[in-house]
């Protein structure tokens, strides 16, 4: 599902001086993997994941997602292939203040040409936000709603378009224990009964043990180096 090889990028002073943020990045994930990513803040962990979802194609090396070459697509092919293949679960959220949780969670089928009649998307994005516990809250604008609803409200968009990989930027930081745990508990079902691969940035202790496989970035490189991508020629 996920393959980068020899990954590096840097950040350019006013000066002209380049400052690494990642450094040789290797790592493989295959299909249904529930791998975390951790390490202290600053190492390059949301970099990462950007540069996985194809947010951000400024680097050196390889990176292919789902056996796309992310650098061959055009602008438009890689926006389809992102709402079909992947779902983003952001830190900050990213919800639409006039928008109901119901209408938030259906955005992403404004960008799918699929034709699929609009009782269904609607039905569907009720029964995603029913999964993460907010059936009830269906109408409720982002304002109305805790910080710990968003992040749900975030999830249940992601999962909403069935994307084969789910990237999520520390999904659980601001969720108490027990809303957290039965979010956990919702990323091992989709592992086990959907085969779906998650790939999730976080400190907490309790979602990286929950993981199958944990990854460390530290001092802008992968400690221990992941192994199961082997060495090739990046192009």
């Amino acid at each position: 599902m996920i393959e980068l090889v020899n990954v590096s990028k840097s950040h350019r002073t006013p000066e002209g001086e380049a400052v690494p943020i990642l450094s040789e990045v290797s790592l493989r994930v295959d299909a249904g993997e529930f791998v975390a990513i951790t390490g202290p803040s600053g190492c390059g962990k949301t970099t990462l994941l950007n540069l996985i979802g194809a947010l951000d194609r400024d680097f050196t090396g390889d990176i292919r997602i789902a056996g796309q070459d992310i650098r061959r697509l055009s602008d438009r092919q890689l926006s389809a292939f992102r709402n079909k293949t992947v779902g983003f679960v952001f830190q900050q959220f990213n919800l639409l203040a006039p928008l109901s949780a119901l209408e938030n969670v259906l955005l992403p089928s404004h960008f799918d040409p699929s034709g699929e009649p609009r009782t269904a998307l609607r039905e569907r994005a009720q029964k995603a936000l029913e999964r993460v516990g907010l059936g009830e809250k269906l109408s409720r604008r982002p304002a109305q709603l805790s910080g710990g609803e968003r992040q749900r409200v975030a999830i249940a968009r992601a999962l909403f378009a069935r994307p084969r990989l789910v990237l999520c930027d520390e999904p659980t930081g601001n969720l108490d224990a027990r809303t957290g745990q039965a979010i956990i508990d919702l990323f091992r079902e989709l592992v086990a009964e959907q085969a779906m691969t998650i790939v999730v940035v976080t400190h907490e202790t309790r979602l990286s043990q929950a993981a199958g496989r944990v990854v460390t970035l530290s001092d802008h490189r992968l400690r221990p180096v992941d192994t199961a991508a082997a060495p090739r020629q990046a192009t």
